[in-house]
């Protein structure tokens, strides 16, 4: 799958071929048309929680930031760098 590149402004959402849930803090979540499934940490799976709508990159960014103490800078290439993996296992839609 070839990857699309993120910006602010690119909109994401979950992959509806997917089911998820959350275990002490953590996200499962299972691709159903590939039968494998992935762990998120706590940032990860609140991450996870804010695009199960379409959101913008920069909204997910900003609900993080303000969550937790992280510098905005190192959040924005944290939060990339997660939808980036999640793009390229197919677990998430990207639209600009």
């Amino acid at each position: 799958m070839e990857s699309t590149t993120l910006t602010e402004s690119s909109i994401v959402v979950a992959a509806e071929h997917q089911t998820s849930t959350e275990v002490d803090g953590e996200s499962i979540i299972l691709d159903l048309e590939e039968g494998v499934y992935y762990g998120l940490n706590p940032v990860g799976a609140r991450i996870w929680s804010e695009i199960q709508e379409p959101t913008a990159v920069e909204e997910v960014t900003a609900a993080i930031t303000a969550e937790y103490d992280i510098d905005s800078e190192q959040c924005h290439r944290d939060v990339i760098s997660l939808l980036q993996d999640l793009e390229e296992n197919d677990l998430i839609k990207i639209e600009k």
